[in-house]
């Protein structure tokens, strides 16, 4: 299996290079059964990660799809949702033919894409070379599919369930990854409402041994407000590859909101710059909600500063930069208003108390980061009984030291 399992992979690699992602699926499974991984099935999340979709390579068109494999499979409660979730492979039962199912994530480095579903010989899954083999594939696949996807509108058509509008289109394509981890740090989002996102955006950028991260909420709830937000993301941008500050940064989005829009648009934002090889945490807020800190699963600490005015507003008030040393293991969570303020159907606020303990329970559980935010989001939206009246966006970063791989490890996959 071993070296059956080399030559599907370089195989599958050389045929990639002039294969459209409308064409993976099926040349994906003509390489897999030479290697005697049968039957593959590719299953994408869907935006606000709450189904699993699969891939056909044929769009709307289900020809030589069999009739009993579902389109739909919800994350939560079912068995490849449980894949999904937990990053892990998971035994599906067994198939005909002495053969058994495997469900494996799909991750873009540590970002959750979707599962795949396998069928292999019961035998070779119990010595392992199969089952090896089949997490490779897995990996290549989603290695394949973030690649082909930028050419195509058939994933992002897949992952929609609903109808965007023009502003949260800018978000979504402005957007970086929704998680990213190394041996030092992981960094996870989440923001809804996914398909009528008006202001709220967030973005972060690694360089050397800093990485910087801001979160932006544009006056407004409208294409307007999206194009504020889309601005202020640019110019934190350009002004950060060019060694900008904090306070340069700010500038530079002020005065690229104050050159575009003579209307008075502004945003709220923190700007933060976390140092990797120390864990010193340096931060401003421009009119926004101060930072979190969680410590040894509990509510350490709000890190009031003292802040300037929104960017974009001409008022030339500049905030104060603080610093907070972090230790191994902290989360710093960065949010917008949506999180805290949304209401219930009779006024009660979700609240920064209710936020904060969800995060720290979901840690006890030891559920990764990412689908603590997951879950999070969920249960905002269920509170407001899935109508939000404002974006609600969530940024955390969690440090686990200059030298902490398993804790890295630890942070995107179940404990």
């Amino acid at each position: 299996m071993e070296g059956a399992g080399e030559r599907m992979l370089a195989d599958l690699l050389d045929a990639s290079h002039l294969t459209s992602l409308k064409q993976l699926p099926d040349i994906i499974a003509a390489h897999a059964k030479r290697a005697g991984l049968y039957d593959t099935r590719i299953y994408m999340v869907d935006l606000q990660q709450s189904v699993l979709r699969l891939l056909t390579g044929r769009d709307d068109d289900r020809t030589g799809v069999p009739a009993d494999v579902p389109e739909e499979v919800r994350v939560d409660g079912t068995l490849p949702g449980r894949a999904f979730q937990n990053v892990k492979p998971h035994r599906g039962g067994s198939a005909e033919g002495g053969r058994c199912h495997w469900w494996l994530p799909l991750l873009d480095g540590t970002e959750r894409l979707g599962v795949l579903r396998i069928t292999m010989d019961e035998g070779e899954a119990e010595s392992g070379g199969a089952l090896g083999a089949a997490e490779s594939l897995a990996a290549l696949i989603a290695l394949l599919i973030v690649s082909k996807s930028p050419s195509s509108d058939s994933l992002t058509r897949l992952v929609r369930t609903r109808p965007m509008t023009v502003s949260a289109e800018m978000q979504w394509r402005l957007l970086p990854p929704m998680t990213f981890a190394n041996n030092e740090m992981v960094i996870a989002a989440a923001l809804e409402p996914a398909y009528k996102l008006g202001g709220d955006t967030f973005d972060y950028g690694l360089y050397g041994e800093m990485v910087h991260l801001g979160v932006f909420d544009a006056m407004g709830h409208d294409t307007a407000a999206g194009m504020t937000s889309n601005v202020a993301v640019a110019a934190y941008r350009n002004s950060r590859v060019e060694d900008g500050d904090i306070l340069e940064n700010g500038r530079a989005i002020e005065e690229a909101l104050i050159g575009q829009d003579a209307s008075g648009r502004f945003v709220t934002a923190v700007l933060a710059r976390l140092h990797l090889r120390t864990g010193l945490l340096e931060w401003a807020s421009y009119g926004h909600h101060p930072p979190i800190v969680i410590r040894g699963g509990r509510w350490v600490t709000t890190l009031d500063c003292t802040p300037g005015v929104p960017l974009g507003t001409a008022l030339g008030l500049a905030p104060e930069v603080c610093t907070e040393q972090l230790q191994p293991g902290d989360r710093v969570i960065l949010y917008t208003d949506g999180v805290v303020e949304a209401r219930d159907p009779r006024k009660r606020e979700f609240g920064l108390a209710r936020f904060v303990d969800f995060i720290i329970r979901h840690d006890a559980a030891g559920l990764p980061v990412p689908e603590t935010l997951r879950r999070l989001i969920r249960g905002i939206l269920e509170h407001h009984e899935d109508r939000l009246d404002d974006d609600a966006t969530v940024l955390l970063v969690e440090w686990h030291g200059p030298s902490g791989l398993q804790d890295s490890k630890r942070a995107v996959t179940a404990h």
